[in-house]
């Protein structure tokens, strides 16, 4: 099957597949102003670092489009602009995709001259050209990452790294594609991620839907297996990557990551070099997303404790780079020490 996108551009208006209400309903959402896009975001309508990044850049696209009709000079553009720029990268602070997207989107801005029809087509190349670059980065990311699966593998993922958080394709799940697409026999053990269950409501589905074999397991079945000896390497995405390799991904990850290490078991991240923010030196620095405790008290709707229980809720951890085997991006595969590799990593065009 053709491999899926969770946004379709539209030219006015941008098309999103609710994945709150997957697997159970194949439902979308149209967005026609940056608030929109910035409410889609921030419900996890929309959700993963790159296309998170991707979805902004259109939400800018149709935050001048939806200005032109009220605004009379670029001064008044660029503020308009940089209002929706605002509230854009207000909505989830620990993907850092988010802000290269949107700072990609602003120096078209302040490129353009004064003919607003002009910029206003200028960035929407540019949105078009950040989507189109994620996907061909992913695959490329999948030719270099398969290159680190065996023949024959057991492969533990967490949270959903797949074409429903990039573009197209995936990151992690681009990984695991690419070496079944090259005729490896796979096998994914997917981990349900709670407490929004990315796992089991959109890895799985998007395993399914591709015909790659997977098992689903509860998040706290995953020492046992790797006890067991039944997991031959963990792959992983990520929200943003510090200078010196520390990874914050979705709640859980640094759990697995300690299993793994302990276990001699590969721990694999995979992500675009957009992801990699060398201002961040270290994972210290980097902001964990607090979400509502709501999503704990609650499975998909249905609450599993009273109202008033007090919930902790981080969407992220942060994994230090000594636990991570190797970083795979769209540029090569970068081992320790991270801190030259990432640099490196960068310098390539």
């Amino acid at each position: 099957m053709p491999h899926l996108s969770p946004f379709e551009w539209l030219g006015d208006a941008l098309r999103i597949i609710d994945q709150t209400a997957l697997p159970l309903e194949e439902r979308y959402i149209v967005c026609r102003t940056a608030e929109d896009v910035a409410d889609a975001i921030k419900s996890m309508k929309v959700r993963g670092a790159p296309a998170i990044g991707c979805v902004a850049a259109f939400g800018m696209v149709l935050a001048a489009k939806t200005a032109l009709a009220k605004i009379r000079c670029r001064h008044e553009m660029f503020d308009e602009l940089m209002r929706a720029k605002e509230t854009l990268a207000s909505t989830r602070p620990t993907a850092v995709n988010l802000f290269w997207a949107l700072d990609r989107m602003t120096k078209v801005v302040t490129r353009c001259g004064t003919n607003l029809d002009e910029l206003i087509s200028e960035l929407e190349s540019e949105a078009i050209a950040i989507a189109r670059e994620d996907v061909e980065a992913n695959m490329r990311m999948g030719m270099y990452g398969a290159s680190l699966i065996p023949e024959r593998a057991n492969i533990l993922t967490h949270c959903n790294a797949g074409a429903l958080a990039t573009a197209g394709y995936g990151t992690a799940l681009g990984v695991i594609r690419a070496a079944h697409e090259q005729g490896k026999k796979v096998h994914v053990w997917v981990d349900e991620t709670r407490p929004f269950l990315q796992g089991a409501r959109l890895t799985a589905w998007e395993l399914q839907r591709d015909g790659i074999p997977f098992t689903l397991i509860s998040d706290n079945v995953a020492g046992m297996l790797m006890r067991s000896k039944m997991v031959d390497l963990v792959i992983v995405g990520a929200d943003r990557i510090a200078a010196n390799g520390d990874v914050a991904n979705k709640i859980g990850t640094y759990s697995l990551a300690v299993l793994a290490r302990h276990h001699g078991i590969p721990f694999y991240v995979a992500a675009p070099t957009s992801t990699i923010d060398l201002s961040c030196h270290s994972g210290d620095e980097i902001p964990i997303e607090q979400r509502d405790g709501e999503e704990v008290r609650t499975i998909l709707g249905a609450r599993i404790v009273p109202a008033d229980v007090p919930a902790f809720n981080p969407a992220f951890d942060v994994t230090p780079h000594e636990l991570v085997e190797a970083i795979i991006t769209e540029r090569g595969i970068i081992k320790p020490p991270f801190e030259e590799g990432l640099k490196n990593i960068l310098l390539i065009q």
